[in-house]
C-alpha cells in the first residue's frame, strides 16, 4: 500500500483561509497543532483524491485511525500526532472525529437539510476548534461558542467552493431543502455564473451562517489564554468578512475570498478589538456544547 503521505495534495498551513499555528500561538503549541493540521490534512487529501477509489479511500482513512491508536508505523502524519499526543498525555479523541467526517466525504455526495449539514461540521469542523481548546488547557465550557465558529468557517469555505465541488467531486453540501425552495437545480452549480434561483439560494444560505457565526462572537473572550483570544479574534474577523461577501456576491463568478493585503487589515483589526475587550475586562459567560 502506498503511503498515506505520497496521496497528499501539496497543499500547506500557509495555504488555508485561516490561521493555522500562527506566530500569535505560543510556540509551545506550534509543533503539537502542526502535526494535528499534518494529519488532518493528509485525510483531507485522501477523501477528495481524484483517481483512488472510494473503498482504497476508506481503506487509507482506517489505517490513520488504526496508526493513530498505535496500531502500526507506516503512516507517518499518524505517528507523528500519536507521539506528540502521548507527550501532552492526551487523547486521540478529536483527530479520531475529523476522520468520521472524511469517510462522509467518501460516502455521502448530498445532504437533505440544514440539521444534516450541521451534523457534518460537527465532525468536519467542531473538532478542530475543540483540539485547539484542549491544547490550551480551555474549559469545554467554551466549546459552545467554538462549534459555532468553526461550524460558520466550514459552511463558508463549503459556500465559496460549491462550483468547484460539484465540478470536481459531485458534492454538494448545499441542503436540498434549501435548492428546491427556491427553485434551484443542483446542475447549475456546474455553471460559469449562478442562476438568479440559485444565487438567491446561497445568499441565504450565507445569511443563516452569518447568524451562526453571531453565537461564536464571545469566544475570544472566553477563553484565558491571552494569544488564543488574539488568534480567535483574527479567525472570527476573517470569517465576518468572507460571510459577508458571500451574501452579495456569486461564488460562481466573483471572488469570495480574501487577498493579502485584506488578510493583514483584518487580522491587525481582530488583535486590536481583543486587546480592547480584555483591557477594559468583559467576559461573557459562556454555554456548555452539546455533548462535551
Amino acid at each position: 500500500m502506498t503511503s498515506a503521505s505520497e496521496l497528499r495534495s501539496g497543499k500547506t498551513h500557509r495555504d488555508e483561509n485561516f490561521p493555522v499555528a500562527s506566530w500569535i500561538i505560543h510556540p509551545r503549541h506550534r509543533a503539537l497543532i502542526l502535526a494535528f493540521y499534518n494529519f488532518v490534512r493528509t485525510a483531507d487529501d485522501i477523501a477528495d483524491h481524484a483517481t483512488l477509489s472510494g473503498e482504497d479511500k476508506l481503506r487509507y482513512l482506517d489505517l490513520l485511525a488504526a496508526e493513530l491508536l498505535g496500531n502500526g508505523d507506516s503512516q507517518q502524519e499518524a505517528v507523528n500526532l500519536r507521539r506528540a499526543l502521548s507527550e501532552r498525555s492526551m487523547p486521540p479523541r478529536h483527530a479520531l472525529d475529523v476522520l468520521v467526517a472524511f469517510r462522509m466525504d467518501v460516502t455521502k455526495l448530498r445532504y437533505e437539510n440544514w440539521d444534516e449539514v450541521i451534523h457534518y461540521c460537527r465532525y468536519s469542523a467542531m473538532p478542530v476548534g475543540r483540539f485547539m481548546l484542549d491544547v490550551h488547557g480551555e474549559s469545554t465550557s467554551t466549546w459552545a461558542a467554538s462549534d459555532a465558529l468553526c461550524a460558520g468557517l466550514q459552511i463558508n469555505n463549503h459556500l465559496q467552493d460549491c462550483g468547484k465541488d460539484f465540478r470536481d467531486l459531485n458534492r454538494v453540501y448545499l441542503p436540498r431543502d434549501a435548492l428546491a425552495a427556491g427553485g434551484a437545480a443542483v446542475e447549475a452549480l456546474g455553471e460559469g455564473r449562478a442562476s438568479p434561483a440559485l444565487l438567491q439560494c446561497l445568499h441565504s444560505l450565507a445569511v443563516r451562517t452569518e447568524a451562526l457565526l453571531g453565537e461564536s462572537k464571545s469566544l475570544s473572550t472566553e477563553v484565558k489564554d491571552f494569544r488564543l483570544g488574539l488568534e480567535i479574534s483574527v479567525i472570527q474577523a476573517f470569517a465576518d468578512k468572507i460571510v459577508r461577501l458571500l451574501k452579495v456576491r456569486d461564488p460562481l463568478s466573483e471572488r469570495v475570498h480574501l487577498g493579502p493585503i485584506e488578510l493583514l487589515a483584518h487580522s491587525l483589526s481582530g488583535v486590536a478589538s481583543e486587546i480592547t475587550r480584555r483591557a477594559i475586562g468583559r467576559r461573557p459567560v459562556s454555554k456548555p456544547a452539546a455533548g462535551a
